[in-house]
C-alpha cells in the first residue's frame, strides 16, 4: 500500500513480456484500450440501485419498523419518510457523481473533498468489514430460504448454510470476473424477479383490500399505538427502514462504466428512489391486508407467513421470490464493493495490484477476489449479525461525512463546474435528520456504535505505514513489486489505459471555456 507513482511504475509490468508497460504503446483509439468498459445503459443502471436497494430487507425488516414505529399508521409514515430521506441523500450523490465523475462514490468524493486519510479510513472499514459482511448476511439469508423446504420442521445445518453460501458467492465472483456484460444482464434479469415478487405480494394485498379485509388499516385503529412512542424508538423505527433502504449510493461506485453518467446517473436516481419508496409502501400496507399487528410482529420472515396465509399450496413461490431477490443483491455487492476496491487501490490506498484489469475481459478480477475472500472469511467466523450492528454506525457516518463534503466543496471551489446542482436545503435537511438519527443512535446503544468508532480508527495507524510513509526500506518495495508481477502473470491483468478528461473532476478553466 504504496502511493508513490514510482511503485505504480515498477509494478506496471506485462503479464505477457515482463516488461514495463508502457500505454503509449496502445494509442490506437479507445476501442483498443485496455480499460473499465462503459456497458451500463439506463435500464442496467436503474437495476442496479433498485437490485441494490430490494434484498431480504423488505421481507424482514417491517417487522422492526412495526415494533420500534409502534401503531401500523405510523409504521407506514416512516416508510414514506424513509425514501423522502433517502431521496434526498441520492440527490446530493448525483451532483457529486457528475462533479467528481470517479467510480468508488463516498470514498472517491471524500478523499477528493477531505484528502488521504479521511477517504482512506471509510475505505479501510468499507472493504474489510461493511461489505463482506454485508455480502455474508445476504448470503446466509439465500441459504436459509433455498434450504428451508428440505428441513421444514427445524433450522438448516450451520455446514450446509456456509457451504451453499460459499458456492454462491463464488459462482458470481466467477461471473463478475468473466463479463461485466453478464453480471450486468443478471442484475436486469434477477431485479425484474424481485420486482415481480413483490408485485404479487401487492396485488394479492389490494384483492384483500377490495374483499373489506383492511381493519389493521382503518384511521381510528391503525394510529393505536401498542407502546407509548419515544423519540428513541421513532430513531430505531427509522433506522430499521433505513437498512431496507440501504444501497441507494450504489451506482455511484461504478460511474466509469455508465454510459453518459452525466446524464444516465441522475435519470436513474430519479426513476429508482421513487419507485422503490412507492414498492415498499404498497407492500406494508398488502402486509396490513392479511396480517394483524401481533401476527407480524410473531413473524420472522413476513413475506413468507403472507405467502402460507393467502397463497395456499402456492405458498412456496415466496420463499424462492426472497432467494432470488438476494441472489440478486449478492451480484449487485460484488459488483460494486469490487470497484470500491479497485479505485482505492488506483489512489494508492491499496495494494496495486488491485488496480489492475483483466487484458481481454477488461474485469477488476484481483479487487474481486479480495472481495470474495474476505466475504468467505467472514462466513466462517459466524458471528455476523454482531459485526451487522457495528458497521451500520458506519455506513451512515459515511453518508453524512460525504453529504457534509458537498457543502465544504461548493465553499472550496464556488466556480466549480456542477452540471447539477441541488439547492442547499437538499443537503443541510438529509444532514439534520442524519444527526439526529446517529446522535440517538449513540444515546441508545453506546457500545455498538463505539465498536463501529474503533473498527474505523484501527485504519489510522495502517494509513500512516502502508501510504504516507514513502521512505520505506527497498526490501519492501521489492517485495510489493514481486508480488504485483506474480498476481499479474496469474490474472493475466494490467493497469488500465483510463482517459483522464473521463475521470477528472470539472474544473474553473472548463466553466470559463463554457461561459
Amino acid at each position: 500500500m504504496d502511493g508513490t507513482e514510482a511503485t505504480r511504475r515498477n509494478c506496471a509490468k506485462s503479464p505477457e513480456s515482463g516488461t514495463l508497460l508502457d500505454s503509449e504503446k496502445n494509442q490506437s483509439g479507445s476501442k483498443d484500450r485496455v480499460t473499465l468498459k462503459k456497458e451500463i445503459g439506463l435500464m442496467s443502471a436503474c437495476a442496479i440501485i433498485i437490485g441494490n436497494i430490494i434484498g431480504s430487507g423488505i421481507f424482514i425488516s417491517p417487522k422492526g419498523v412495526l415494533e420500534h414505529a409502534g401503531s401500523v399508521g405510523f409504521s407506514l409514515i416512516v416508510w414514506v419518510l424513509g425514501g423522502g430521506i433517502c431521496a434526498l441523500g441520492s440527490l446530493c450523490y448525483a451532483e457529486l457523481g457528475v462533479t467528481i465523475p470517479k467510480s468508488g462514490g463516498d470514498y472517491s468524493y471524500v478523499t477528493e473533498i477531505f484528502g488521504g486519510l479521511v477517504g482512506f479510513l471509510l475505505l479501510w472499514s468499507a472493504v474489510w468489514i461493511m461489505y463482506p459482511t454485508t455480502l455474508a448476511v445476504i448470503a446466509l439469508t439465500f441459504s436459509n430460504y433455498v434450504l428451508q423446504p428440505a428441513f421444514p420442521n427445524c433450522l438448516p445445518p450451520y455446514i450446509a448454510t456456509r457451504l451453499l453460501s460459499t458456492i454462491c458467492i463464488l459462482l458470481l465472483t466467477w461471473v463478475n470476473c468473466s463479463s461485466v456484460r453478464w453480471a450486468t444482464r443478471i442484475q436486469d434479469f434477477f431485479t425484474i424477479g424481485k420486482l415481480l415478487a413483490l408485485v404479487l405480494i401487492i396485488v394479492v394485498g389490494m384483492v384483500q383490500i377490495s374483499k373489506g379485509h383492511y381493519d389493521a388499516l382503518e384511521p381510528q385503529t391503525a394510529f393505536e399505538f401498542i407502546r407509548d412512542p419515544s423519540v428513541g424508538q421513532i430513531a430505531l423505527a427509522f433506522l430499521q427502514a433505513s437498512f431496507a433502504f440501504s444501497g441507494w449510493n450504489f451506482l455511484n461506485y461504478v460511474t466509469e462504466e455508465v454510459v453518459e453518467p452525466r446524464k444516465n446517473l441522475p435519470r436513474a436516481i430519479y426513476i429508482s428512489i421513487p419507485l422503490v419508496t412507492l414498492v415498499y409502501t404498497l407492500t406494508n400496507i398488502a402486509y396490513f391486508s392479511s396480517m394483524t399487528p401481533e401476527e407480524l410482529l410473531a413473524s420472522n420472515a413476513v413475506a413468507v407467513t403472507f405467502g402460507e396465509k393467502l397463497l395456499g399450496m402456492f405458498s412456496w413461490v415466496m420463499p424462492i421470490s426472497v432467494a432470488l431477490s438476494t441472489f440478486g443483491g449478492i451480484n449487485g455487492y460484488l459488483f460494486t464493493s469490487s470497484r470500491l476496491c479497485f479505485s482505492g487501490a488506483r489512489e494508492g490506498h491499496l495494494p496495486y495490484l488491485l488496480a489492475m484489469i483483466h487484458l481481454k475481459n477488461c474485469t477488476p478480477i484481483p479487487a474481486l477476489l479480495v472481495c470474495c475472500t474476505a466475504t468467505i472469511v467472514i462466513l466462517c467466523i459466524g458471528e455476523t449479525h454482531n459485526l451487522i450492528n457495528y458497521v451500520s454506525f458506519i455506513n451512515y457516518l459515511s453518508y453524512g461525512v460525504t453529504i457534509a463534503g458537498l457543502l465544504f466543496y461548493r465553499w472550496k471551489k464556488p466556480k466549480l463546474v456542477r452540471p447539477i446542482k441541488v439547492n442547499l436545503l437538499v443537503p443541510i435537511s438529509y444532514l439534520v435528520f442524519w444527526a439526529v438519527l446517529l446522535g440517538f443512535s449513540l444515546y441508545s446503544e453506546p457500545v455498538v456504535c463505539g465498536m463501529g468508532l474503533v473498527i474505523m480508527l484501527t485504519g489510522v495507524p495502517i494509513y500512516f505505514i502502508g501510504v504516507h510513509w514513502a521512505d520505506k526500506p527497498r526490501w519492501i518495495y521489492s517485495a510489493v513489486e514481486c508480488v504485483t508481477y506474480l498476481g499479474q502473470k496469474v490474472c493475466y491483468v494490467v493497469f488500465p489505459q483510463d482517459d483522464p478528461s473521463e475521470t477528472e473532476p470539472l474544473t474553473e478553466k472548463t466553466e470559463k471555456s463554457e461561459l
